[in-house]
């Protein structure tokens, strides 16, 4: 049971990371999960507070573009002057300071690269409109996760973050205190540029200890070892000492690990060997110096390990693996949209270029060249042309909306006894493989009589895989009542902007209607009835036969729904996957 002084030690452990990265930006930043609200200001407050008045503080806005995060050609001021001016994007505008990612969890791929560059370069190169530049910048960036359970930022910017924060369990109450004072960070700053760099026997444990949790980034340690000279200059000590050592594994490592490290023997049941009195004589010179770089490998793992996140054993069981490998691009894609920024570049139209959309520069020339003469211009390589706001034209774009993806899985006594762990096999294959393509993926099971919604829609496989492994079979067919399930929560799907698939396994012989009779006629007729409101709601879907011996009640199903129709006596996982692939094909 978590208690008020376990929280207080998180709140202790997060503004000292907060002290720490002013001390030493280098360490990049941290992930702070929390939502809105007193505890996660008092952090932010509490940050800004050691750092010195006009320190640069910058909020990345949501959907923001290239022109303004790094930068570039001033095309209103560049056309009116005829010459190239730049204008700064926010990352340089950073520089020194801190910058805040709201809502980092839905932060876009391509922001979070150049995040990730810009952290690793310490610099901004704008290469666009003509222009090639390279302005340096280093900030701190605070990557505010309010996602849920099993949303967080991208992986590789948090890679490049030195701490990932947990705020959610701490109250008002433990959110008070402070590590450190403004007077204390310009002390610390100027003592870091002469703590003494780690030695080996420091870098053996730090590596020692990532092996042990699990932890495959080769960065990880680099901080680990950053994080610890920065205690050492905060502490005034120009050499790291063991405490600095295992303080910063706690707060690097522990947050990374992915498996639990092995428990150490318990000195009372290693075996004792006898003294050799030939050996004991130097025994007492030697003891120190060949036991040192051992004994700090277990302070700095113990540390590690008493700072594991909660439930990290049941995930290390429900995952069964340590690293994830690289993703594969396969799994469905939702409904073509129109998009602001990304995309497959469909043309240009008339607008204003800003954070929103993009300037079409070569369309925009385009418009205002005929007009050159009218305006008093004339065209050539000294004289400016003259642009007005009619002749703007911006870039359009089509990107796919977020599909999720509905099982809808029939784990009645008919499809039960031979069919359920191959149709288990085959909707992991695809749970795993939306999961990399980031597809919210649910399931609907129904037997007995009526049907659940086993998993809303979520992106987590590990969880999916828990409910997969608990899915039961045996019982009657209420089919209809799965159908219905299934199509209130794919319009529910639908009002949130995502495109919803329905992939129903089933053998199409229901026998319990939505009233809960038992009447075969009855359940055949509002089964027929759910799959055309399916129709008429336009929802995509695929029902597969799984039955033995199909008999075409699947396919007359399939037809009522307007559904892609697969009758696989034997469930192939591979010809399952291609099924739903074909659906927004």
């Amino acid at each position: 049971m978590t208690t008020f002084s376990d929280h207080a030690q998180v709140w202790a452990d997060a503004m000292l990371a907060a002290a720490l990265l002013a001390v030493d930006p280098e360490l990049g930043g941290a992930a702070v999960r929390a939502g809105p609200g007193p505890v996660r200001d008092n952090w932010l407050s509490g940050l800004r507070a050691l750092h010195a008045d006009g320190t640069p503080w910058k909020r990345l806005p949501p959907g923001i573009g290239d022109d303004r995060l790094l930068g570039g050609l001033d095309l209103a001021a560049a056309l009116g002057a005829g010459t190239r001016v730049l204008q700064k994007g926010i990352l340089v505008e950073a520089d020194g300071g801190v910058l805040i990612a709201p809502m980092a969890e839905r932060l876009d791929g391509g922001v979070a690269a150049r995040l990730a560059g810009a952290i690793d370069e310490g610099a901004v190169r704008i290469e666009r409109d003509g222009a090639s530049e390279r302005a340096p910048t280093r900030f701190v960036l605070v990557a505010l996760d309010e996602g849920l359970e099993d949303e967080r930022p991208p992986e590789a910017l948090l890679e490049r973050l030195a701490f990932r924060i947990d705020l959610d369990g701490v109250g008002w109450r433990e959110a008070q205190s402070i590590s450190a004072t403004p007077d204390d960070i310009t002390e610390a700053r100027a003592a870091l540029a002469v703590v003494a760099a780690p030695d080996e026997a420091a870098i053996h444990a730090v590596c020692a200890a990532c092996e042990a949790l699990g932890v495959a980034s080769l960065r990880a340690p680099r901080l680990t070892l950053r994080t610890a000279a920065a205690l050492a200059a905060l502490e005034g000590r120009d050499v790291i000492e063991p405490d600095d050592l295992t303080t910063a594994a706690r707060l690097v490592l522990s947050p990374r690990a992915t498996r639990l490290p092995p428990q150490p023997v318990p000195e009372d049941l290693e075996p004792e060997a006898e003294p050799d009195p030939a050996e004991a004589e130097g025994a007492d010179e030697t003891e120190a110096s060949e036991r040192t770089p051992e004994v700090l490998d277990d302070l700095v793992l113990e540390a590690a390990r008493a700072a594991l996140p909660e439930g990290l054993e049941a995930l290390w069981a429900a995952s069964g693996q340590t690293v994830r490998g690289a993703p594969a691009r396969s799994g469905p894609a939702g409904a073509k949209i129109p998009a602001a920024k990304r995309g497959r570049r469909i043309g240009s139209r008339p607008g204003r270029p800003d954070g929103a959309v993009a300037l079409d520069l070569v369309e925009t020339l385009k418009a205002a060249s005929p007009w050159q003469r009218l305006r008093g211009g004339r065209l050539g390589m000294r004289q400016p042309m003259r642009v007005r706001r009619d002749d703007f034209r911006v870039r359009r774009f089509e990107q796919r909306a977020e599909a999720t993806v509905i099982f809808v899985v029939d784990a009645s006594g008919s499809a039960a006894l031979q069919r359920l762990a191959e149709t288990k096999g085959a909707v992991e294959l695809l749970l795993a493989e939306a999961y990399v393509r980031r597809t919210q993926v649910a399931l609907v099971a129904f037997r007995k009589d009526a049907a659940e919604v086993l998993l809303p829609p979520t992106r987590s496989l590990a969880r999916a895989r828990r409910e997969l492994a608990a899915l039961a079979g045996g019982g009657t067919t209420p089919l209809a009542s799965g159908l219905e399930t299934a199509a209130a929560l794919a319009l529910g799907e639908r009002a949130k902007g995502r495109t919803p698939l329905l992939v129903v396994m089933t053998d199409g012989r229901g026998n319990i209607a939505l009233d809960g009779a038992s009447f075969r006629t009855r359940a055949e007729q509002d089964a027929l009835t759910a799959c055309r409101r399916i129709r008429a709601a336009g929802v995509s879907a695929a029902l597969i036969d799984v039955s033995p011996r199909p008999r075409g009640e699947g396919a007359k199903l399939a037809e009522a729904m307007g559904a892609t129709f697969a009758a696989l006596p034997y469930v192939e996982a591979e010809r399952v996957r291609d099924l739903v692939r074909s659906l927004d094909a």
